[in-house]
């Protein structure tokens, strides 16, 4: 499919900059390349919209690996594939879910491109589940996260495994002075747009904000009345920490997801499809959030534990001002506290007097439906069900997300008792299944 094609369903009239040098790296000469990009840019078209037209759309081989540091990643650049309609199959590999499950998916799917984590990859490549000798692309995305994570012995293993790898793309958003051996690159182009005075982007506004007391819990709360309901991360460095901050939200009202590192796989997808559908406008996260999650029109970052170095504060602040937006950055102090050192550009002050003391409600909730792709289930068919069994107009229905064996699906929040009380015991394409509310 013509990369104008691609644009086109994806709404985008024009690719930056940096994107056009690297399709143009990618299309017109057989060279490696290291792309660093900021945060938010848009590294994962950059990439794929080249290397989408040099796969074979008949072949059931898997031509292209892509190693992510982490789930998530492998999770939204799989979206970001699906939602550019080009013919291609993917599948999403990683931890915290059985092999054989993905055996299976990958056996029925028969990808051309694989979304992994290092390990789980591995595994596959040793079992033979992924043939080896049919990969000609890899990228590793966020490749300094993945040897920071400590997945340099696996990645070797891996590289070493892909004996017919003709072009290695290599991406990040933080400089890359030496790349290690084992990635075997070639004659390399090195694409940099990072720039080292923009620590981050000059749309982004950063303000403080005085705790009187010590916890910050209130200060936090009278911030988020203000804000209402802009879509907001409030980062924290703790998992105890991100669950008792959560816990007194929900307390006084407010509709949050939280995610870190010791949810449930399920748990923490809940908790983004929530956040990113507008089912919940504030996620309370550990700083997991601020890699490889590619939510857009994030307004606020709110940082109420302060971040533990410079390269957490730069990617905590990426996740907003993504494209040509703008966002809002704030710092919670109490009193034994101050701005980092490292935090250049101007800091102001700033006072929440919020208007209203209650908690804003989000528009949309997420409705659970418990088939999915195996079923043959399309977007088309769930919003068939939902206007036709459930009552709903199309224009009450939000973002659809379907995955293997369930659908995410975002719904009016006004509508959700006759939504859930129309369907009870109703079948979608003669198959009966759970309809439930995402908490």
């Amino acid at each position: 499919m013509r990369i104008e094609d691609i644009l086109s369903k994806l709404g985008i009239q024009q690719l930056t900059d940096m994107q056009e040098e690297a399709m143009n790296a990618i299309l017109r000469s057989n060279d490696d390349v290291v792309l660093l990009s900021p945060t938010g840019s848009g590294k994962t078209l950059a990439y794929l919209l080249p290397l989408v037209q040099m796969l074979d759309p008949k072949s059931n081989d898997v031509q292209l690996v892509v190693i992510v540091p982490g789930r998530e990643l492998a999770l939204q650049s799989a979206t970001v594939l699906q939602d550019m309609k080009c013919g291609l199959r993917a599948c999403a590999c990683y931890g915290g879910r059985a092999a054989m499950d993905e055996h299976r998916v990958l056996r029925q799917v028969q990808p051309q491109i694989v979304f992994a984590t290092p390990g789980r990859l591995q595994d596959h490549l040793s079992k033979g589940n992924i043939l080896a000798n049919t990969v000609r692309y890899l990228v590793i995305d966020e490749f300094d996260k993945c040897l920071e994570m400590g997945f340099m012995e696996e990645m070797g293993r891996i590289l070493r495994n892909l004996p017919r790898v003709e072009r290695r793309i290599l991406l990040s958003a933080t400089d890359a002075d030496s790349i290690p051996r084992f990635v075997q690159m070639g004659h390399t182009q090195r694409l940099d747009y990072l720039i080292e005075e923009e620590q981050v982007s000059e749309r982004v506004q950063i303000y403080q904000v005085k705790s009187p007391e010590k916890d910050k819990l209130n200060t936090l709360r009278q911030l988020l009345y203000e804000l209402g309901n802009q879509s907001s991360i409030v980062f924290l460095n703790y998992r105890d920490s991100v669950e008792r901050v959560a816990d007194y939200l929900k307390e006084y009202g407010f509709v949050i997801s939280y995610f870190h590192g010791g949810l449930e796989q399920r748990e923490r997808e809940d908790a983004l499809y929530k956040f990113s559908n507008g089912s919940a406008n504030v996620l309370v996260a550990t700083d997991l959030a601020s890699r490889g999650i590619d939510i857009p029109d994030i307004d606020n970052i709110i940082h109420y534990h302060l971040p533990e170095s410079e390269h957490g504060y730069v990617h905590r602040v990426g996740r907003t001002a993504r494209w040509e937006a703008k966002g809002r950055a704030f710092f919670i102090l109490n009193s034994e506290e101050s701005i980092p050192a490292y935090v250049d550009g101007e800091v102001q002050d700033y006072v929440a007097h919020p208007v209203s003391t209650t908690a804003p409600i989000p528009k949309m909730v997420t409705l659970y439906i418990g088939k999915g792709k195996k079923d043959k289930l399309s977007k088309g068919d769930i919003v068939g069900f939902l206007c036709k069994k459930g009552g709903l107009q199309s224009s009450e229905i939000g973002k659809i997300s379907v995955e293997e064996r369930f659908t995410y699906v975002a719904i009016d929040r006004q509508k959700l008792s006759s939504v859930l009380r129309n369907v009870q015991g109703e079948k979608i394409k003669g198959i009966k299944t759970i309809v439930e509310e995402v908490r």
